[in-house]
């Protein structure tokens, strides 16, 4: 009965005794909490993800095993810290091994950044299209009734030319004057003193 009690005390000397406090950090996690927010903000740029392809950190298990457990900042008590947004869809991107093996190749990184620059060119506007209300459609106003064709006005042909004949003027009608005696003519004197001497011829014969 002692040999028993003796090797069951050996037992428990050699087994290793549990952790009976777990690891704190000395500022409450406040310096591991700005190094994971940094580094998680830093995989918003393709080309430090084709740097990390490059130098082969996504073949070390351990390092897979990190971006797995920086998933928690999805969560919206850790999201409004990160000021990069394209940091978290990149880190979704990263836990499929075929797009870490792609981003090895330089023609891939540049076609990521390049669909990287055209989101955010045409982001603001894509975005307000669904955010700005719509303006109301104008109504249709129907068109006026056509009047009916009218023929086409025919041109007017010109008027022939006429020759008007121009007659001369009618002969002025004889005034009855000029039958008249002309003022101080020899036949008034004439008769004037063949008067006289009439009258004197009938004196003598009287």
């Amino acid at each position: 009965m002692a040999s028993i009690k003796e090797e069951e005390e050996d037992d428990e000397a050699s087994t290793p005794s549990s952790p009976t406090t777990l690891y704190k950090d000395p500022d409450d996690g406040r310096q591991r909490f700005l190094l994971e927010l940094e580094f998680v903000q830093c995989l918003a740029n393709p080309t430090y993800i084709h740097y990390l392809a490059q130098n082969r950190y996504f073949e070390d298990e351990a390092f897979i095993g990190y971006l797995k457990y920086l998933q928690y900042w999805q969560q919206p008590e850790y999201l409004k810290f990160i000021m990069y947004p394209h940091c978290l869809f990149f880190l979704e991107l990263l836990q499929n091994a075929n797009f870490r093996n792609a981003m090895a190749h330089p023609g891939n990184k540049e076609l990521a950044h390049r669909q990287q620059f055209y989101f955010w060119k045409n982001y603001r506007s894509n975005r307000l299209k669904h955010i700005m209300p719509r303006p109301l459609p104008e109504p249709v106003v129907a068109p006026p009734a056509s009047a009916p064709p009218q023929p086409p006005v025919q041109p007017v042909p010109p008027a022939p030319a006429t020759t008007i004949a121009v007659t001369a003027p009618p002969a002025p009608a004889p005034s009855p004057m000029q039958y008249a005696m002309p003022h101080g003519s020899a036949l008034a004197k004439n008769d004037m003193r063949s008067s006289g001497v009439e009258r004197r011829k009938r004196k003598k014969e009287g």
